[in-house]
């Protein structure tokens, strides 16, 4: 331990891993007697560390597990017995993990396992369903299981832990990361070169329960857009195969649908805060679109996020693609309604979460006080 100080392992594998876990990677370095470091699993690549690089971040060690077509169980396999060896060779005081992908349940395991206290930032989102969405239902509950503290983004986040037996001390409620990074990076990004004249409508699909419909949604986006030919729709994809099969042989060719291959953060920050409506069936886009001001359709039939439907900033439109295609266009010809949800209070965060994770980290070293819990 480096002069006295407390290493604190920040471990993530994803791009939204990556730029929700930034705020507290700042926050923990601004404190004295903590000493960041940032560990790698490599789910994602080359956006993960464009994330990074957005925020000035380095990494101090990468596990490399990403292969193609991987399945599940064999990611997890390679995932805990390197990541068990990387936190002891790494001198790990405290293990910080985010969300709900494999790698946030794998390396909090695999913490656990090594008698390391582990934290969990955005700690208590739950569907109430184990199959949507999945398998990330699974990997935060399971998470939740291991942790000595839970970082709560919302009361309704807390209000689930308790449920579930969690002990209050224990849990912190500090708003959502993900809204101090996007602030920031709307900030600093610029919108993708080459991008046709707006008004923009952001799409993303990836969710690998949506896996069989994407297709069919993908031609329910093309009929909204044929009807919309003075908007211009713009759908960053996802590098998966599964999901670029099924989406370009239906959008590739429609005049006003722009298909990109997954932008830097500061970029897709940028088209989101740019973008009359989002339409997605990501977690994060719902809270980022929350922060931004921007409507939300989720393309799920459940979700973790509660806080924004009750708010107006979200529309849940399920999975069913006739429905998807009507809610969409229902929101584009109602420029009264999307202006309401513009005006929704953003109910996820004040942009100083990642503070508030700091010092949580601090207070269970030893070296400050306990933070006062965010209220909305």
């Amino acid at each position: 331990m480096e002069g006295g100080m407390k290493r604190v392992v920040l471990a993530f594998g994803t791009r939204p891993e990556a730029t929700k876990m930034a705020p507290v990677y700042l926050a923990l370095r601004g404190i004295p007697g903590l000493k960041p470091l940032v560990l790698l699993t490599g789910q994602h690549r080359e956006q993960l560390r464009q994330a990074l690089s957005l925020f000035g971040i380095q990494e101090d060690r990468n596990l490399d597990v990403m292969q193609e077509r991987q399945a599940l169980p064999d990611l997890a396999a390679r995932i805990l017995p390197q990541a068990a060896r990387a936190l002891k060779e790494m001198g790990a005081d405290y293990v910080l993990v985010h969300g709900d992908t494999l790698t946030t349940f794998a390396v909090a395991w695999a913490a656990f396992l090594e008698g390391i206290p582990v934290g969990h930032v955005e700690a208590g989102l739950r569907s109430g369903n184990l199959k949507e969405p999945f398998p990330e239902e699974a990997n935060r509950r399971l998470t939740d299981v291991l942790t000595d503290l839970d970082f709560a983004p919302t009361p309704l986040a807390k209000a689930n832990l308790l449920k579930e037996g969690k002990r209050e001390e224990g849990i912190l409620v500090t708003g959502q990361t993900g809204v101090d990074a996007v602030l920031l990076a709307a900030k600093l990004g610029r919108l993708p070169e080459g991008l046709p004249e707006g008004p923009y409508v952001t799409v993303t699909m990836h969710r690998r329960e949506n896996w069989p419909l994407l297709s069919d949604l993908a031609q329910a986006l093309k009929r909204v857009a044929e009807a919309f030919p003075h908007l211009t729709f713009v759908y960053p994809v996802h590098l998966n195969p599964v999901v670029r099969e099924a989406v370009f042989p239906v959008l590739k060719g429609v005049r006003n649908f722009v298909l990109l291959d997954p932008l830097e953060y500061g970029s897709m920050a940028a088209l989101m805060r740019a973008s009359l409506l989002l339409v997605t069936d990501s977690g994060g886009l719902q809270e980022e679109g929350a922060a931004l001001g921007v409507p939300v359709v989720v393309l799920r039939n459940v979700t973790e996020r509660p806080e924004g439907l009750k708010a107006g900033i979200l529309k849940l439109a399920g999975t069913d693609p006739e429905g998807v295609y009507r809610v969409v266009k229902g929101l584009l010809e109602n420029p009264e309604e999307l202006s309401r949800m513009r005006k929704a209070k953003n109910p996820y965060g004040d942009g100083k979460a990642g503070l508030r994770v700091a010092r949580g980290v601090a207070w269970r070293l030893g070296l400050g006080p306990r933070p006062e819990d965010w209220r909305p």
